[in-house]
C-alpha cells in the first residue's frame, strides 16, 4: 500500500499534490527505464566489451534444476560474495520438453525466475543453451522421445534432428526475449552457447559432422540475440562465433582467430562422483594456480564447472552410475555452503586479479624468463599502470627468482600476483583461509515405517522408468542329478547394462551390475530349482542412461544371454525361449510416493517393519528436522532404490562401496598436473551415504517419507541428518601477503603491506565457544590433529581466546603486538588454530 502524504496550500493544495506526485511518476519512469537501459555487448581480440569498456570476468557454474527455487537467491550471493561477476547454467532441453510442444518451466525447471534472481544480484549470465548438454545428465539433456522420430541421428547433420533441435532453441530464445533478459534488451544475458563440446568428436560423424557444426553455428547467429554466441571445444567455430576452451588448464589455449578472446568455459575445480567409484578432489591451490595462469597469459573470461554441483534429484544423473549427489567437489559444497578453504582461497585470488584487470585488458604482455621453469607476465600502461604475474612452473622446487631489482620467493607450482609490479597480494599456493569443519548430524528420530531374444530395455521403458522385468519359466525333470545330490545349477547372465536382480521362484538369488566406466557385465550364481515348473524373473535396472560420446543414442541397455549350466543333458539355454515383459513397478503404476496415490494404498502399520527384504515399500511420517540447516538423508543401512519425500523425487540411493583396494590419498600434493584421479579419497567406503533433500520440501509436521527398496535393508535406521558447521581450522604464515581492498594510504593508493592475519568466522547464530588448539611457531599436521612444534610462543592459546571466544568472527594479526615474533629467528613461522562454533 501506498499512502500519500499532502501539505497544505493557502493557494492551490490540489495544484502542490499534483507536483508532487508528478515528481514520484518522474523518478519511477527513470528507475524503470535506467533498468531496462539496452548493454552493447562486442567483443576484440582481447575481451568482451559492454558498452564500449573492456570487462576481466570470473564466472560460476550453477545449474538450476540442481538445486531448488529456494536456494538459488542463496547461491548466487555466495557466489557474488565470493567475487564472481557471471552465472553460468545450460538448459536442459529434456526437462523442459516432456513430449513434443509439451513444454514445462515450473519449479526447478523455472529458468526465467533462475536468470531474474541472477539479474537481482546485479550479475551477468551464460545462457549455455546447446541444447545437447552432456553435463553427466541423464540422455546429455536431449529428450528421448526424439530418439524414436523417424530418421534422427543425434548431433550430426540429420534433419529430424535439426529441425527439433532449432525450434527448441527458437522457443527459449524467444523466451528470453519476451522476458527482456538479454543483455542487449537490459538483462544480464552477455552470452549464448549453440551445441557443447563437439569439436572432439566432429570427425567421427564425417562430412555430417562438419555440415552440421557450420549448421549450428549460423543457425545460432540468426537469432539476433544481441549478444555473441559460444561453442566450446569447437576449434573451426565460424565467425562471429568464439571457440572457447574446457579443461583443467587453459592457459596454452589460443582462440581459431586472432579476432576472438581467449575464454575458458569450463574449469573443472572436482570432479563428478559414480556409484563404486571414490571420492575425487582438487586442491584449491592447483585451482587457483590454473586460475592464475590462464590470466596470466591473456585470458579474460574464466568459468568455474561446477561452482555448486548440487543435486540430481530424480532420476536425473546420466553416466550411467553417476552419483545423485552432483557436489563436484565445488567451491559451494551440494547443500549450499561454502567449502572452507577452497571458496574463500578462490574469493582472495579474483580480488587479486580484479586488482590487475585496468593494466592486463589494455597492455600487451611482456614476458620475462626468470629462469628455466619460471616466467613474468608484465602488463604496463603508458598511463604507468603495471601489473606483472610471477610463475613457477616446477611442480617440485620452491625458488628464489630476481624481478625489477627485487627478490621473490615462489613456492613450487606457484603464480604470484603483483597488482603494482612490485608487491604480491597473492600467491596460489598459499591457503589463508579458515577451513570448516563440516559435519552431518542426526537429531535423534526414528523413522518407523508403515507402511524369443531379448527386447532392449531401453527401446521397451522408452527411460519413463529405471526397471524393467523380464520373466519366463521352464520345466525341470525328476531325475536331474542336482535335485539328489546336494549340488546347485549355476544361473550365467549377460547383460548391457547396467544393474541386475535374479529372482527364481520369487526369492531374490543374485544381484550385480556394472561399473562407473563399464556398464556391461557377465556374472553367475549358484540357484535353487525345484522338479516342476520354475520361474525366473530378472530385474534389469538403468542407473542413468549415457550422456555423450559418438552415436551415444544408439547405446542400449538390458539382458544378452542367460543360461543355466549343471543339467544332466548339457546347459540350457534360456536366451532363445519366450519372456514376457513388465516395464516399470506396480508402485510407480499406482503414484504411490504421490498424495493421491498414498490414498490409494492400504498400508501395513507396523512398529518392526520388514528388514532386508527385497522389492519392499516403506511410508514413514516425520516433523521437519530443527533449526534452517540444511537436510540430508541417511541411508547407509538400505540397499538400493529410489526415494520421496512429499512426492518429490530425493533420487536414487545406492550406498555401494569402492574398492578398498582402489589408490587413495591421506593428504594430496597439489603440486603438478591434476587428474580426477590424483587425490581421491573414501576407498572401501559408500560411494554416496548422504542424499540431499531440500528443507522447501518440508512441512512443519506430517512429512511424508516413500522408500522403494529392491534388494533389502534395515528401514528402522533411516535418518534425517543437518548439516552443519561445527568449527573451524587456520594455518598462516607469517609471510601470506594479506591485503584489505578498503585499506588506502593517505595519497590514496591501495595498501599491500598489510601484516598476515587469520581470519575465523562460525556460521550466523553461532559464536567461537571453544579454541581447542593455537600454535603460533612451528606447529605441523593438519585440520583435527595439530601438534606444536619445537619453536612455540606458550602465549598462542590465550591471545586467540582474548581476540575470539564469544564472537561470531575474529581476526588475528601476526604482529608483535600478540606474538613473539623473535622466535626461532630465521624460521618462517606460523600460526595454527582449531576452534569449535556453537
Amino acid at each position: 500500500m501506498v499512502k500519500l502524504y499532502t501539505i497544505p496550500s493557502p493557494n492551490n493544495g490540489r495544484s502542490l499534490l499534483c507536483t508532487v506526485l508528478w515528481v514520484s511518476i518522474l523518478i519511477t519512469l527513470a528507475s524503470a527505464a535506467a533498468a531496462a537501459a539496452a548493454n552493447n555487448v562486442s567483443y576484440d581480440r582481447r575481451s568482451l566489451i559492454i558498452n564500449g569498456q573492456r570487462k576481466l570476468l570470473i564466472s560460476a557454474s550453477i545449474h538450476y534444476p540442481r538445486s531448488v527455487p529456494a536456494m538459488w537467491p542463496g547461491l548466487v550471493q555466495t557466489a557474488k560474495e565470493g567475487g564472481v561477476d557471471v552465472i553460468e547454467t545450460y538448459v536442459f532441453w529434456n526437462g523442459h520438453e516432456l513430449s513434443p510442444d509439451n513444454y514445462y518451466f515450473g519449479g526447478r525447471y523455472d529458468l526465467v525466475k533462475f536468470v531474474k534472481i541472477v539479474q537481482q544480484a546485479g550479475m551477468y549470465m551464460i545462457l549455455r543453451i546447446g541444447p545437447f548438454v552432456a553435463a553427466e545428465w541423464n540422455f546429455g539433456g536431449v529428450p528421448i522421445w526424439l530418439h524414436y522420430v523417424p530418421g534422427t541421428v543425434f548431433r550430426t547433420d540429420s534433419e529430424p534432428f535439426k529441425h527439433y533441435m532449432q525450434k527448441f532453441m527458437t522457443f527459449i530464445v524467444g523466451l528470453m526475449k519476451k522476458e527482456k533478459l538479454f543483455s542487449s534488451q537490459g538483462g544480464p544475458i552477455i552470452l549464448a552457447q549453440v551445441e557443447n563440446e563437439y569439436g572432439d568428436i566432429e570427425s567421427v560423424y564425417g562430412d555430417g559432422g562438419k555440415r552440421y557444426a557450420l549448421w549450428a553455428a549460423n543457425m545460432a547467429v540468426s537469432q539476433n540475440t544481441g549478444v555473441p554466441w559460444i561453442m566450446c571445444q569447437q576449434y573451426d567455430a565460424p565467425d562471429p562465433v568464439i571457440n572457447t576452451c574446457n579443461s583443467f588448464y587453459c592457459d596454452q589455449f589460443t582462440p581459431s582467430s586472432p579476432n576472438k578472446p581467449k575464454m575458458w568455459t569450463e574449469n573443472w575445480p572436482g570432479w563428478f562422483k559414480t556409484f563404486g567409484g571414490r571420492d575425487p578432489h582438487r586442491p584449491p591451490e592447483d585451482i587457483a594456480y590454473s586460475v592464475a595462469r590462464f590470466f596470466q597469459k591473456g585470458g579474460s573470461l574464466q568459468n568455474y564447472y561446477m561452482y555448486h554441483g548440487g543435486t540430481n534429484f530424480g532420476r536425473t544423473s546420466g553416466g550411467p552410475f553417476i552419483t545423485t549427489s552432483y557436489d563436484y567437489d565445488a567451491p559451494i559444497d551440494e547443500y549450499g555452503l561454502p567449502r572452507l578453504p577452497k571458496w574463500a582461497h578462490l574469493k582472495d585470488l579474483h580480488r587479486a586479479i580484479k586488482l590487475c584487470e585496468q593494466a592486463v585488458l589494455n597492455s600487451e604482455p611482456n614476458l620475462l624468463s626468470l629462469g628455466p621453469l619460471q616466467e613474468a607476465d608484465v602488463y604496463a600502461e603508458p598511463s604507468g599502470a603495471c601489473a606483472a604475474f610471477i610463475a613457477n612452473m616446477d611442480d617440485k622446487n620452491d625458488k628464489i627468482v630476481e624481478f625489477q631489482n627485487m627478490s621473490y620467493h615462489l613456492p613450487a607450482w606457484s603464480v604470484s600476483i603483483l597488482p603494482d609490479c612490485k608487491n604480491v597480494v597473492f600467491n596460489t599456493a598459499k591457503v589463508g583461509s579458515q577451513t570448516s569443519k563440516v559435519e552431518m548430524l542426526g537429531f535423534g528420530e526414528k523413522l518407523i515405517s508403515l507402511g524369443n531374444g531379448f527386447v532392449d530395455h531401453i527401446n521397451t521403458t522408452k527411460d519413463t522408468t529405471d526397471y524393467l522385468w523380464y520373466t519366463t519359466s521352464f520345466h525341470v525333470g525328476e531325475n536331474e542329478e542336482f535335485l539328489g545330490n546336494g549340488s546347485q545349477p549355476m544361473l550365467i547372465v549377460e547383460s548391457k547394462g547396467h544393474a541386475l536382480h535374479a529372482f527364481v521362484n520369487q526369492k531374490l538369488q543374485a544381484s550385480a551390475s556394472g561399473n562407473g566406466s563399464v556398464s556391461t557385465f557377465k556374472f553367475q550364481s549358484p540357484i535353487s530349482l525345484k522338479a516342476g515348473n520354475n520361474e525366473i524373473a530378472l530385474l534389469s535396472m538403468t542407473v542413468g542412461l549415457q550422456n555423450g560420446g559418438p552415436f551415444y543414442d544408439w547405446v542400449g541397455a538390458g539382458l544378452t544371454s542367460v543360461q543355466i549350466t549343471g543339467f544332466n543333458n548339457g546347459p540350457k539355454d534360456l536366451s532363445i525361449v519366450d519372456w514376457t515383459y513388465k516395464i516399470g513397478l506396480e508402485g510407480e503404476h499406482l503414484g504411490i510416493y504421490k498424495a493421491d496415490g498414498l490414498k490409494s494404498l492400504k498400508w501395513i502399520s507396523t512398529s518392526e517393519p520388514p528388514k532386508e527384504q527385497p522389492l519392499t515399500w516403506y511410508k514413514a511420517v516425520a516433523n521437519a528436522p530443527p533449526g534452517d540447516d540444511p537436510i540430508g538423508l541417511d541411508m547407509i543401512h538400505m540397499g538400493k532404490g529410489l526415494a520421496w519425500l512429499n512426492g518429490e523425487e530425493i533420487g536414487r540411493y545406492w550406498p555401494r562401496k569402492s574398492s578398498k583396494h582402489d589408490e587413495c590419498v591421506q593428504q594430496c600434493d597439489y603440486r603438478g598436473k591434476f587428474s580426477p584421479n590424483k587425490c581421491s579419497t573414501g576407498c572401501g567406503e559408500p560411494s554416496q551415504r548422504w542424499y540431499h533433500v531440500p528443507r522447501s520440501w518440508f512441512k512443519p509436521s506430517g512429512n511424508i517419507l516413500v522408500v522403494f527398496e529392491e534388494k533389502g535393508g534395515d528401514p528402522t535406521e533411516i535418518r534425517f541428518a543437518r548439516r552443519k558447521t561445527t568449527g573451524f581450522c587456520a594455518f598462516v604464515s607469517e609471510d601470506h601477503p594479506t591485503f584489505a581492498p578498503e585499506s588506502l594510504n593517505q595519497d590514496g593508493t591501495q595498501d599491500y603491506k598489510n601484516n598476515a592475519i587469520a581470519q575465523l568466522k562460525c556460521p550466523i547464530n553461532t559464536r567461537i565457544s571453544t579454541i581447542k588448539f593455537a600454535s603460533f611457531g612451528t606447529p605441523s599436521g593438519t585440520c583435527g590433529s595439530y601438534t606444536t612444534g619445537d619453536c612455540h610462543d606458550p602465549r598462542s592459546i590465550s591471545v586467540v581466546q582474548k581476540v575470539c571466544l564469544n564472537k561470531n568472527e575474529c581476526t588475528v594479526a601476526l604482529t608483535e603486538e600478540s606474538f613473539n615474533m623473535g622466535l626461532c629467528p630465521g624460521i618462517i613461522k606460523k600460526l595454527a588454530v582449531e576452534g569449535v562454533c556453537s
